[in-house]
This record gives structure tokens, sequence and C-alpha cells, in this order.
């Protein structure tokens, strides 16, 4: 077999060579690779939508829209930007009306390759994972996947929410066919997360297909006017579950509670990594890891709008939770923990009331807990709240099937409700 030298390969092959890798290039940059400029579509005269690839790219109405949720905020979709997880990429889409402004959703594209879904089935062969990563990995959502609720849109008083809908419609047409241009081909449409009052008629929208589906609930902690201080929460408890909170209290009185700076958050950031992915390892299912820089992009973007508590044991890091002020409503963001710890000094539960205690002491008027261990939030007061969305996959024959395969893929919880008050 002959073996040709670099500098024996004629100067007309050698030509050819550079000319196909800057070709693949010049392919791979403006065929593959997002579009990285705003696109206006109409839908009628009157109706038009904007799909936005940075937030830098957003009008300046944006903000007075997003007034009423620091979510769709773009402060808060410039985070997404710097911190997202490595397989989600965000989409902005501005909704007009005889081109003014009248609404702005958040849209985010999930790949579940990327990631162990199933956790508790990592360590062997799972056949629900191969086919769910088969045949449900890319994802388009009209939503936010990190949070729990209705953090998918808003709209003013110009534009109806059957309009509303049959732009978003248009927009998940219209990132599917960017997608296809990148070789990515996608599973699933869906939009979440809404309550039972909140959840929009999409088949008035013309949304035929769609299945309805139900997953865990949220859980939302509701702060009563009476309360002023955390004794005053104490008294409306129960003895059993005051008994509860005396208990994890003394479990805890060795761990110091300390707010965190940016500069700290920066310290500990490997720390923080290590304790924040021991509780994303246990969860039952998973659509994304946060990145390491997460928490501190979210600081010094949010500052004093975002509050990062560390737990200490003997000096050392052991936990650490995180909320988000959000108008009149704090929502708990993500947490982790030492496990050993956790188990020995009840850390999560007493992360749990110093959330409570903090709202009662500031007035807000919920915690929004999310979804998740959903019977330690309600001993500490915690009601859930259904929360609802709707999907549709692009196989036709899969989506025949989704009203049997959506509770298939869907963890199932069994978990009892509490009531610890009075």
């Amino acid at each position: 077999m002959a073996i040709f030298k670099i500098s024996e390969i004629s100067n007309g092959l050698y030509d050819i060579i550079i000319w196909t890798f800057q070709y693949n290039a010049f392919i791979f940059k403006y065929l593959y690779l997002p579009q990285q400029t705003a696109i206006t579509t109409h839908l009628t005269q009157d109706l038009s939508f904007t799909l936005y690839t940075s937030s830098a790219q957003l009008p300046e109405e944006w903000n007075s829209i997003a007034a009423k949720n620091i979510f769709l905020s773009g402060n808060y979709l410039s985070i997404l930007e710097k911190a997202a997880p490595q397989n989600m990429q965000c989409h902005f889409i501005g909704l007009f009306k005889d081109s003014k402004l009248c609404g702005i959703a958040l849209a985010q594209y999930i790949n579940l390759q990327r990631i162990n879904t199933f956790v508790e089935e990592k360590k062997n062969f799972s056949l629900k994972d191969y086919i769910f990563k088969k045949f449900s990995s890319h994802i388009i959502v009209i939503g936010n996947n990190t949070l729990t609720g209705q953090n998918a849109y808003l709209l003013n008083e110009d534009l109806s929410e059957t309009e509303a809908l049959q732009l978003f419609s248009q927009a998940l047409k219209a990132l599917e066919k960017q997608y296809r241009k990148q070789c990515i081909y996608i599973n699933l449409f869906a939009i979440k997360d809404f309550n039972a009052t909140e959840l929009p008629d999409s088949k008035a929208a013309g949304y035929k297909g769609y299945y309805q589906f139900c997953t865990q609930p949220n859980m939302i902690f509701d702060i009563r006017e009476e309360w002023n201080t955390i004794d005053d929460y104490l008294a409306d408890l129960n003895t059993k579950y005051r008994t509860q909170y005396n208990r994890a209290r003394k479990k805890a009185e060795s761990i110091e509670k300390r707010k965190l700076s940016l500069n700290e958050i920066k310290l500990h950031q490997e720390r923080i990594y290590i304790l924040y992915m021991t509780v994303a390892l246990n969860a039952s299912f998973n659509t994304f890891h946060l990145p390491k820089n997460h928490f501190e992009v979210f600081k010094e973007q949010l500052q004093d709008n975002f509050l990062f508590y560390g737990y200490f044991l003997n000096g050392n890091l052991v936990g650490f939770s995180t909320v988000i002020k959000n108008g009149c409503d704090i929502d708990t963001y993500f947490l982790g923990y030492d496990d050993s710890v956790q188990k020995e000094k009840m850390l999560y539960l007493n992360m749990l009331y110093d959330m409570v205690g903090y709202a009662i002491k500031k007035q807000f008027n919920h915690v929004i807990f999310a979804r998740s261990a959903m019977e330690i939030k309600s001993s500490v007061g915690a009601r859930s709240e259904e929360v609802y969305g709707i999907i549709k996959h692009t196989n036709p024959l899969l989506n025949f099937f989704m009203a049997r395969l959506f509770p298939y893929f869907d963890p199932k919880i069994e978990w009892k409700a509490r009531n610890p008050f009075k």
C-alpha cells in the first residue's frame, strides 16, 4: 500500500482539499447554524409574529408587557442565553397586531439525546429510555422547561388568546423548518404550564391532534394575611407539625445559614455544582442539567431579585437553596445538598421552613415551591395545584397513540397530601 506525504500531493489535489474544507465550513456556518436574524411572518394582514434568536434583538416595548412576570423580562431571557443547559436553545417570540407588539413568549428547543432522562434506569439498558430517545428526543416547547407555572407568554388587551394561539401554531412550524435545515427533525411540540383557570381553548384556535396532559402538580404555599412573623405561622400548626418544626430546627442547630454574594458564589462554584448534581441525579426524570456558571450568571444579572443561601457545617458548604423574587410571589429555584448531611440534619425540610419564614417576613403572597417532593412540601403547608399542557408528536402514527404513550413515559409518583394546620 502506497503511503504519501503531504509534500507529495499535487498542487491541484491540495487546492481541491482546501476548497472542500472551506466549502464545508461555509455550509456549516450559513446552513446548519441557527439563523441570527429576527424573522417576521404574517398570519393575516394585521397579525404577525417575529422570531428572535437573541435577547439583544427584542423591541423596546417587550419589557412593558413583561412587567407582570420577571421570567419573561429581557433581563431574565439574557440569562438563559448565557447560562442555559447545554441541551437547550431559547427562542423569543413577539406577537404583533397592526404592527404593534401585543404579546411575548418564550420557546425552547430541547435535545434529550444529550442527557440521562430516566435516572432510575440509567445503570442498565432501559427499553423505555431507548424508545423515548429514539422517537421523542427533539422537542420544541412554548414555555420554560426550567420552571413550573405559566411562564410561557403574556398578552396585552389588544390581542385575544385565540389569536395568540394561532400565531404560536405558525411559530412552531417556523421553528421546525429552521431546525430541519440543520438536519434536526423535531419529534414533539408542546405548550405548558397552565392551571385549570389559565388553560387556553386550543381547539378553538385550530390545534388538531394535540393531547392535553397533566403532570406532577405545582406546590404553592399561601401566605395568610394575619401572618407577620414565623411565630404566627407556628401558632396555626397543629401539635404534630409544630413538633416536626421544632425537631427539624434542633437537628440543624450546628448548621450555619448564610446569604452568599456574587464573589462567594464564584468561590464555591465547584462545590455548588457537586451539591446540585447530587439532587439532580436522584430525580426520577431529567430533561436538562444546569451548567456550572448558572447561579453565578443569575446573581450577576438579577442581583437582589436572586437570593442564594449557603448552608455550612464546620466551615464546609453542605447545602444551598435559591429563590427568585417575582412581583408579589417568590419562586423557589434549584437547590443542592450533601446527601449524608441532609438526612442527619433534616436539611431539606429546614430549607423549606427558611423559605416560608422569609416569605412571611417580607410579606409576599405566595411561595411557588414547584413540582417534586410534594409530600414534604405539603407537610409545611403547601397546597397542590394541577398543571396542564398540550402536546403533539410529529409522527401521525405515534401521535394517534399519544393518550396511551404519554402516561407510560410520564413518571408516576405516589404521595400523600398532608395538612399541617389546625
